[in-house]
C-alpha cells in the first residue's frame, strides 16, 4: 500500500513529467476526431471528454469533431430505414440525410457539448452547417447526399477558441443551394484540422492502430511515412474503411499539419497517453 507522501510523490511526479508537453502544446491546436466505441460506452466517452477538458483547461487549444455511426443506425432501424455502405460510406439519400443531420446535430453534438459541461469544461456544439463552416458539392459516385468538402469557413471555430470555448463539430454541410450533405467525420476532422494548421489531428479508433495483420493485436505499425500509404492500400494492409482514415491523414502532414496519429479508442485516458508520453500510443503518420 502506498503512504499519503508516497501518493503525494507519485501524483507530482506524473505532473511534472507531463510539463514539458503541456509548454510544448500551449496555445497549439489539437483536433480530435471521435467516434466508434469510445462513443457507445459510457466509461470511454466519459474519459474522452475528461481528456479533453483537462487539456483545454492547461491553455491547448481542442477541437473535438465527431461522427454517430451507431447512433444514426439506431435512428434508422427505429423509423424502418435500412443502412446500407458503399466503400466505407453511408450511402445517404434524402431521408437519411435528415436523420443524420437531426442526430448527428441535435443529439449527438448536444450529448457531447453537456458531458464537457457536467465535466467543469465549456463547450460550444456546431455543425458544419453553422456559419457555413463546411462547404460541400455531391462526392462523385452512387452515394446519395454524401458530401465532398469544398471549402472550410474556420471563423466560427476561432471564434469559439478565442472566446474559451471547446468546439464540438458535427460533420454535416451545406451547398449554396441549401441541400444538406453527410460527410465522413474523418475527411471532415482533416480538412479542419488544415484549415486551422493544428499541431496535432488524433484519430479514435476501435483498434491499436495501423496493424500489418487486422486479425494480430501485436502487428502495430507504430509509424508509416505518408510516402508509403499508397503502397500499404496496394498490398491491402490499409482497406474498407480504413482507406478514408488513412488518406485523411496523410493529406493533413502533406497540407501543413505537423503530426497526425491513429489511437486505440478503448483504452481510458488514450489521448492523454498519446500527448503526454514521448512513445505515445497508437500509429504516428509523418513525412
Amino acid at each position: 500500500m502506498f503512504h499519503d507522501s508516497q501518493m503525494n510523490g507519485l501524483k507530482a511526479g506524473v505532473l511534472t513529467a507531463a510539463l514539458p508537453y503541456i509548454q510544448k502544446y500551449a496555445g497549439k491546436t489539437i483536433v480530435v476526431k471521435y467516434g466508434g466505441n469510445a462513443m457507445i460506452h459510457p466509461y470511454l466517452k466519459k474519459a474522452v471528454m475528461c481528456d479533453i477538458v483537462l487539456l483545454a483547461s492547461v491553455g491547448i487549444n481542442m477541437v473535438l469533431v465527431h461522427g454517430g455511426g451507431p447512433e444514426i443506425s439506431g435512428m434508422l432501424k427505429r423509423l424502418d430505414i435500412p443502412s446500407r455502405f458503399v466503400d466505407g460510406l453511408r450511402y445517404t439519400d434524402e431521408e437519411t440525410a435528415e436523420v443524420v443531420q437531426m442526430v448527428l446535430s441535435g443529439k449527438t453534438n448536444k450529448d457531447l457539448v453537456s458531458l464537457i459541461g457536467q465535466l467543469g469544461g465549456r463547450a460550444v456544439g456546431l455543425c458544419g452547417i453553422d456559419g457555413c463552416m463546411l462547404q460541400a458539392k455531391k462526392l462523385e459516385g452512387d452515394y446519395g447526399f454524401v458530401g465532398e468538402i469544398t471549402k472550410v469557413n474556420a471563423e466560427p471555430i476561432t471564434n469559439a477558441i478565442k472566446n474559451g470555448y471547446i468546439p464540438v463539430i458535427a460533420t454535416v454541410a451545406t451547398d449554396c443551394n441549401g441541400n444538406t450533405y453527410n460527410i465522413n467525420a474523418d475527411t471532415a476532422a482533416t480538412e479542419i484540422a488544415i484549415a486551422l494548421q493544428a499541431e496535432n489531428i488524433i484519430t479514435l479508433t476501435d483498434i491499436r492502430g495501423l496493424m500489418r495483420n487486422v486479425e494480430d493485436e501485436n502487428s502495430l505499425i507504430p509509424v508509416v511515412k505518408v510516402d508509403d500509404v499508397k503502397d500499404l492500400v496496394a498490398d491491402g494492409i490499409i482497406s474498407g474503411g480504413m482507406i478514408p482514415k488513412i488518406q485523411g491523414l496523410k493529406k493533413a502532414i502533406d497540407e501543413g499539419v505537423s503530426k497526425a496519429v491513429m489511437i486505440d479508442g478503448r483504452i481510458e485516458h488514450s489521448i492523454l497517453i498519446e500527448i503526454f508520453s514521448n512513445e505515445g500510443i497508437g500509429t504516428l503518420f509523418t513525412k
